[in-house]
């Protein structure tokens, strides 16, 4: 990895997994139901993934479409699915939530934490894009064990709209709470990759950019290594 750029791409399963790792891919975010924006795979799925790449792979926590967990018992059955995850060698993770008045939920957050415990390495998702205040959510997560990335697209309506942010976001690492890893996705496009590597940013993700034939195709390697290459420089 030239520039020591990350480039995570979304796997539905090994087939896309394998795939994308052919193409170039450094991480794997695995999630089901993409129609939902992405919900927590079976474990079954995340043995075949495991087995098919060696590249590592962080796995979806979440359970239904949004960013509130639900209630006391949708939050539980969550973490006993991290347990099971656990359990079956997953060592990585994504999730996010955020209260109703659009703060991080430290208790779903910190329940989930202590479920895949303290050695786990988790991303925070787009939830960032959806937060109340950006600055004000990363204070409160500074403290969080594991947390090593923040996901984001600067904007709830994609980088277009969010570069700036973004941009803005990367000048500021050494600020309480900026110190995880920014890591663009969400509507990113190539044309992004220039003035986001020239700030700083490290780590690149993309989706349906890894499939031209839609969502309901598999991840096409050589898509995967056009976005390598750009990374590369």
């Amino acid at each position: 990895m030239s520039n020591g750029a990350i480039l995570e791409v979304i796997a539905l399963g090994p087939d896309d997994a394998a795939a994308a790792q052919a193409g170039g891919a450094d991480r794997l975010e695995l999630v089901s139901d993409m129609a939902a924006d992405g919900l927590t795979p079976a474990r079954e799925t995340f043995a075949a993934v495991r087995d098919a790449v060696d590249i590592p792979v962080r796995v979806m926590l979440r359970a239904a479409e949004g960013f509130a967990v639900g209630g006391a018992a949708a939050l539980e059955a969550l973490c006993e699915e991290a347990r099971a995850l656990r359990a079956e060698g997953a060592e990585e993770f994504v999730l996010g939530f955020l209260t109703d008045d659009g703060r991080a939920d430290l208790a779903a957050i910190t329940a989930l934490t202590d479920a895949v415990g303290p050695t786990a390495r988790w991303t925070f998702h787009r939830a960032i894009d959806r937060a109340a205040d950006r600055d004000a959510l990363r204070k409160q997560l500074a403290d969080q064990p594991g947390l090593d990335t923040y996901l984001t697209a600067g904007s709830p309506s994609g980088v277009d709209d969010g570069l700036a942010t973004l941009l803005a976001e990367a000048a500021r690492g050494d600020d309480p709470g900026y110190e995880p890893r920014i890591m663009a996705g969400g509507g990113l496009h190539l044309k992004h990759v220039p003035p986001l590597l020239t700030a700083g940013l490290t780590a690149f993700h993309i989706g349906g950019a890894a499939r031209p034939a839609g969502w309901t195709s598999p991840v096409d390697a050589s898509a995967v290594r056009v976005w390598r290459e750009a990374l590369d420089g």
